[in-house]
């Protein structure tokens, strides 16, 4: 499915009718989700986050940029926020199936459109960007909204759509594809803004500007002036002071989070304020943010600690929350601020207790089965393997095996998750089979219909156990590896772990088996058998090897 984020930011922060209703107007579009509205009182501006299908999408930013552009009355607006235009800024940002090049198409459709049909100067940015100096956004709201006027009467400032002269209410729209950029605030404690400025000039990109000892830029031989690069790469920062919250902020845009994750650029900031005498106390993240991102500054912080990643989901967003200080001066609901969590919801049968699920399996419908189990059966395998390497990890004596036992356990850890994506992905595949089987086939058209939706229908419904066995040797082989380098006192729940991996091979290679016997295409139920049948041979063999090295371990001290 594709999926295409859109973050709006408009100047209004401060009255929650216009803001509001500026998102209502996305929000009218079937097929748009608005995930979040994140207003600031004293930058007087608005994040809100849009997804969604790319057309509904598009259409969604056309209402937004027409409501906020008739609410909005730039020449009364104040705020801390450097600004351009009423509604400020329209980034593109692909999620799922989209490239890049998809969302520059996407700018550029709303920017003729918006500059066509709204009578706005439109400027494209990042990658849907008309030209090389239009690329970067602080150099296209360079003077701002105040010296706008003149600057659009120059000829490389011409807007890219709509008409080439200042239009005092809207101001102008810059519109854009780019990367996901993470707008990130760490608070300092202190009031002052020349403070908070340093600290800034020190960690971003562009650094600050060589001055004499009279304070005067130190210009080149063309008379431009001379730069000091900062630490970070892709990173922009201003200091500036919100007394909302009582403290200044170093206000960063991460542009490029696999060049500077944003718990590099919270250590930094920390590192360069307690250089002068500050520290960090906290930090806001402003709208939404990728799991990947928190996941990432979980594990770091936990490295740091001496403490194995490998852990649970759960304890990583526990840990990047609370080490970032996420919630100092506004509350961080993971599940309202993380892209996954607000899109996608936790399945019903693994949310379930553990009586609930055994008791709903025990009755007589017909679905969860087999494959759930299965699938259950192999999370609890991994989980098995990742508990002994984490237990080992701290113990004495097993520091030069640390390494390899994080491996083990971050990789366990995965498998577990995908595993209990698959307890309830099996159930809703059988779901979508018996739909498949009700449809009517009361005309030719509608029995062609019928058996072509049964065919894929019965090839996602082995697909899906298919997928569990495919990994279930990997469990094995973890439960395996720990055996011989973890935690002794463990080697019957490393023993476990892969008696329970044999256990879900199996019984994902029975499901595939019924499930492909009604499976009419000759070649496609050829390939999916050879498929499973190399993967539950790898199974065995790696169970076989297991099973033997474990037992003869644990038998040893019987003898």
């Amino acid at each position: 499915m594709k999926l295409v984020e859109c973050v709006p930011n408009i100047s209004e922060g401060r009255n929650a009718a216009v803001y509001d209703a500026v998102a209502a107007a996305a929000a009218s579009v079937s097929g748009v989700t608005v995930l979040n509205i994140d207003p600031g009182a004293d930058t007087n501006r608005t994040v809100i986050t849009l997804v969604g299908d790319p057309e509904a999408v598009l259409e969604g930013a056309f209402r937004l940029v027409a409501r906020g552009i008739e609410l909005i009355d730039m020449s009364t607006h104040r705020g801390a926020h450097p600004r351009i235009g009423a509604v400020d800024v329209v980034p593109f940002i692909p999620i799922s199936d989209m490239t890049m090049d998809d969302c520059a198409v996407l700018a550029r459709r709303l920017g003729e459109r918006v500059g066509n049909e709204l009578n706005v100067p439109v400027y494209l940015y990042e990658f849907a960007a008309s030209a090389p100096h239009r690329r970067n956004l602080a150099d296209i709201r360079e003077g701002e909204y105040e010296g706008l006027s003149k600057k659009i009467t120059h000829r490389e400032w011409k807007p890219d759509f709509g008409p080439a002269q200042f239009i005092p209410r809207s101001g102008a729209v810059v519109i854009g594809a780019r990367k996901f950029l993470v707008a990130y605030n760490v608070d300092l404690n202190t009031l002052d803004k020349r403070l908070a400025t340093r600290v800034a000039f020190d960690i971003r990109e562009r650094g600050r500007m060589r001055r004499d000892e009279e304070g005067n830029p130190i210009l080149d031989a063309k008379g431009e002036a001379i730069w000091e690069p900062g630490i970070l790469k892709s990173v922009k920062a201003v200091g500036w002071v919100i007394p909302e919250f009582g403290c200044a902020q170093v206000s960063i845009n991460l542009t490029d989070l696999d060049v500077t994750p944003l718990h590099v650029a919270f250590d930094t900031a920390d590192e360069r304020a307690r250089d002068r005498g500050l520290r960090a106390t906290g930090s806001e993240i402003v709208g939404l943010v990728p799991l990947s991102v928190i996941l990432a500054a979980g594990r770091h912080y936990l490295a740091k600690m001496g403490r194995p990643t490998g852990v649970p989901e759960s304890a990583l967003v526990h840990t990047a929350i609370r080490t970032l200080g996420l919630s100092e001066v506004k509350p961080f609901d993971p599940q309202e601020r993380i892209i996954e969590y607000r899109l996608g919801s936790t399945g019903r049968l693994v949310s379930m207790s553990i009586r609930d699920f055994v008791d709903e399996l025990s009755s007589e419908s017909p679905a969860p089965g087999g494959g759930s189990v299965s699938a259950l059966a192999a999370a609890l395998g991994a989980a098995l393997a990742s508990m002994v390497a984490v237990l080992s990890f701290t113990k004495k004596g097993f520091e030069s095996k640390q390494g390899d036992l994080d491996r083990i356990a971050v990789r366990a850890q995965q498998l577990k998750d995908q595993f209990l994506a698959a307890v309830d992905a099996d159930t809703a595949a059988f779901d979508r089979l018996l739909e498949a089987m009700r449809m009517p086939k009361n005309s030719p058209e509608e029995l062609a219909a019928r058996d072509s939706a049964l065919a894929e229908a019965t090839a996602h419904a082995t697909e899906v156990p298919l997928g569990v066995l495919g990994k279930c040797s990997e469990v094995i082989e973890l439960c395996r590896e720990i055996a011989k380098i973890g935690l002794q006192a463990s080697l019957s729940d490393a023993g476990v772990g892969a008696q329970v991996g044999r256990a879900a091979a199996a019984g994902a290679y029975q499901n595939v088996c019924i499930n492909l016997a009604g499976l009419s295409d000759a070649g496609r139920k050829s390939s999916l058998l050879a498929r499973a049948d190399a993967a539950w041979e790898k199974a065995k063999e790696a169970h076989a090897a297991a099973e033997s090295e474990i037992l003869a371990k644990l038998r040893k001290d019987l003898s």
